[in-house]
């Protein structure tokens, strides 16, 4: 697929993907959620999927670069499908796996806003305070999401207007596979400027528990038993650090939660930026270095880093029974989640 020069040198990640689609035996399945018009160049948002086509099989949705700046974590996603394509060519557990699972993968869902090296879609809106929902109480001044001005950041569009399409189209996808799947889990990858990594899971727009909490703390439980040694991640309600308007997740949780027929759980990775930047202040200065490791070693140490999480998300989803709460227990399991976190 041909790109202006603009595109190949300031998205090298969509030209990744162009590549892979130039293969004949890619193993995935590959469409096209939407795509933005910038100038001469159209920039697609693609939607690669793997495994299994039943609607009713467990689905694992990963999604990254919904903020342009924070190119990491479309970078760790790709790697990861890197790593998955290549062990297809000879792993057979990993191939009978992807017999009872689905994988979806968006690698990056701002295009516009990542060439430009914006946080912000085209349009000046933050997809991450885009959704028609308002937080309760106070917010954090501009963070929390506003409608003052397209030329501030945190900016969540005009009021009663249409999501972006960026936003709506992930929206669209994420719902279309809640509401016929079994059991769902979606990782929304980011970086912000954290002394550690953070898994954040709803709500952000009330401190208020989510349905699904005994759940929650159950996979919690569960990474905690199976990776004592990865206490690096911080798992925890989002609003425990700030309330915003407008959260994706928040809002297709809400929307989904009287329709679906199984659980979903909606999970936001937080890479700690100030991990890299206490390392090498230095890159500060860089226009991308807050968000983003600039040193090659740490590069290359952060792309394989998560790696683990996503595959035991895709093998907790796979073996869910196992180790969901049963009916019966879920409002124990509801307590013990409230008194851990709240």
């Amino acid at each position: 697929m041909m790109r202006s020069d603009r595109v190949l040198k300031g998205l090298p990640e969509l030209y990744q993907m162009d590549r892979w689609l130039e293969q004949d035996d890619l193993p995935c399945r590959v469409h096209t959620l939407t795509a933005i018009e910038m100038g001469n160049d159209c920039l697609p948002v693609y939607c690669f999927e793997m495994g299994s086509t039943q609607p009713t099989a467990p689905v694992i949705i990963f999604s990254g670069g919904v903020h342009g700046v924070e190119r990491i974590g479309t970078q760790v996603l790709l790697a990861f499908m890197h790593t998955l394509f290549a062990r297809l060519e000879w792993d057979e557990s990993l191939d009978d796996l992807l017999q009872h699972v689905r994988l979806v993968f968006v690698p990056l869902v701002n295009p516009g806003g990542m060439l430009v090296r914006h946080r912000a879609n085209p349009n000046g809106v933050d997809l991450m305070r885009n959704a028609p929902i308002d937080a309760q109480g106070n917010v954090p001044f501009m963070l929390g999401g506003h409608r003052v001005s397209r030329y501030l950041p945190w900016y969540r569009g005009r009021r009663n207007a249409d999501m972006e399409p960026e936003a709506q189209a992930l929206l669209n996808l994420v719902e279309s596979c809640v509401l016929k799947s079994d059991f769902v889990i979606s990782l929304d990858c980011h970086s912000g400027f954290g002394h550690q990594d953070q898994v954040w899971f709803p709500y952000a727009f009330t401190p208020d528990p989510f349905d699904d909490i005994g759940e929650m703390f159950a996979l919690r439980l569960l990474f905690r038993r199976t990776h004592p040694n990865f206490s690096f991640y911080k798992i925890e309600p989002q609003s425990r650090n700030y309330t915003t308007h407008g959260d994706l997740w928040d809002h297709v949780y809400r929307k989904t939660l009287h329709r679906r027929k199984g659980v979903y759980l909606p999970l936001t990775l937080e890479m700690g930026s100030w991990l890299w930047v206490k390392k090498n202040p230095l890159q500060i200065f860089n226009s991308m270095g807050i968000f983003n490791p600039v040193l090659p070693h740490r590069h290359e140490r952060v792309l394989r880093r998560h790696q683990c999480l996503m595959e035991f998300l895709i093998r907790a989803a796979r073996s869910f029974r196992n180790w969901l709460p049963h009916p019966a227990d879920r409002r124990d399991w509801m307590h013990q989640a409230i008194e851990h976190w709240y």
